[in-house]
Order: structure tokens, then C-alpha cells, then sequence
């Protein structure tokens, strides 16, 4: 049992990677397919421009996860890295899935299809709004507190604690002012 996680993830990969590459082949042969034989209306250079990248992905993920066997006695050398890691490579398999629907979306709809490549950069710019927005209200001086100095009263929207009711109802106690 020596190496065990190393060779489920080695097996793992190894799957992963086989599936991948045949959904992409299957794709890319119907899509070719339906613009060679059927004559579909679809632009070779959309295609070929908006594809690349995931075949950039495949390559960098078949480096990546690809196990790695002795020549002399076919031992596990290295499992490859975990395709299913966060991070940089849970981007790329979006990336790689989100062009698999585009490509399946030009198979039904023709060039049309492809228009759905656009909705990448316009959710990164609404990420990047909302991203800013929510750090624009935790900094002060940015907008963040504007709220108080817009004649709210000081102890308005703030919650007193238990405590600090019967501190108050004592007269004694002293009440500390936020700012």
C-alpha cells in the first residue's frame, strides 16, 4: 500500500485527462464536421481565434497532471499535480468548460454561438465593480462612513449592550462616543 494517495491521484488524473481530451476532439469534429459537410455558416478564423485557448489549457494541463512512470520497471515516478486544485487551475477549467458550451452554442446557432464569449469579460468587470464597491465601504475616508457626518445622530444604528443599558440607567458609568 506504499504511495497509495499517489497512485489514486495518478489514476485520477489520468481519467480526467482521457475524458477532456476526447470531449474536446468530439467537439471540435461536429463543429468541423457541420461547416465542411453541411455547409454551415460559420467563420473558420472565429473559430480557430476563439478555441486556442483551451487548447493552450489542454497542453498546460496535460504537463501539469500527467503521471510520470519509470521507463525500467514501470514505477510511479510522479502522480502529476492535482487537476482539481483551486486556484489557477479551477480558472482554467472554466474557461475550458465555458468554451465547450460556446462551441456547442455554434454548433446549434452557427457564429451566433460565439457571441457568448462576451459575457467572460463583462462578469470580470461586474467582479471587479462589485469587489471595489465592498472594499470602498470598509475603508473610512473613501465614502465608507459618509453616513455619519450627514447629520446622523451618533448613537442612532448602533446596538447597546445589556450591560450597557444598566450602566446608564445607574447614572454612573461613563458612555463611550464612536466617532
Amino acid at each position: 500500500m506504499a504511495q497509495k494517495a499517489s497512485k489514486t491521484l495518478a489514476a485520477r488524473n489520468t481519467s480526467l485527462l482521457l475524458r477532456t481530451h476526447i470531449t474536446t476532439a468530439s467537439l471540435h469534429a461536429i463543429l468541423l464536421l457541420l461547416h465542411f459537410i453541411f455547409n454551415r455558416p460559420a467563420s473558420l478564423l472565429k473559430y480557430g481565434l476563439l478555441t486556442s485557448p483551451t487548447l493552450v489549457i489542454e497542453f498546460y494541463f496535460e504537463r501539469l497532471g500527467r503521471p510520470r512512470y519509470d521507463a525500467a520497471n514501470g514505477s510511479l515516478r510522479s502522480p502529476g499535480e492535482d487537476l482539481d486544485a483551486p486556484g489557477l487551475t479551477e480558472y482554467c477549467w472554466d474557461v475550458l468548460y465555458w468554451t465547450w458550451g460556446c462551441m456547442g452554442a455554434a454548433c446549434i446557432f452557427g457564429d451566433y454561438g460565439w457571441w457568448l464569449w462576451v459575457v467572460v469579460p463583462l462578469y470580470s468587470m461586474w467582479l471587479a465593480y462589485t469587489t471595489f464597491m465592498g472594499v470602498k465601504k470598509g475603508l473610512p475616508g473613501m465614502g465608507g462612513g459618509a453616513g455619519m457626518d450627514m447629520g446622523m445622530d451618533e448613537g442612532a444604528g448602533q446596538a447597546e449592550s445589556k450591560r450597557q443599558k444598566k450602566m446608564e440607567k445607574r447614572g454612573g458609568g461613563q458612555r463611550v462616543k464612536y466617532r
